[in-house]
């Protein structure tokens, strides 16, 4: 029996979807925050890790040098920040984000 080899060729795992269909609207509670001076792509500039990307099931970051999250569809579940292995992603209550911008 011959192995499947598209295994390997995962990528993540799924899209925002179009329209209002994804959105996150104004429920989320906890938002990710990137720091720059501990992501491993941002402080080497290269393309590597981008464990937060390979495990957002909502496919709302980019794989760039620095993830850029879009706020639009995350819905605040914390797998981006768990899975970070130097803890370069973390939660802030929603609240105090929109308490800032108002500033």
């Amino acid at each position: 029996m011959e192995k499947d080899k598209t295994f390997a060729n995962r990528k993540s795992h799924s899209e925002p979807g179009p329209g209002d269909g994804g959105r996150t609207g104004s429920w989320r509670v906890l938002r990710p925050v990137i720091d720059p001076e501990k992501c491993i792509p941002a402080k080497t500039n290269k393309k590597a890790c981008f464990s937060c990307w390979i495990f957002c099931p909502d496919g709302v970051i980019t794989k760039t040098k620095l993830p850029v999250i879009d706020y639009e569809y995350c819905k605040g579940c914390g797998i981006c920040a768990e899975e970070c292995p130097t803890g370069a992603i973390t939660m802030v209550e929603e609240t105090l984000v929109i308490m800032e911008e108002e500033k």
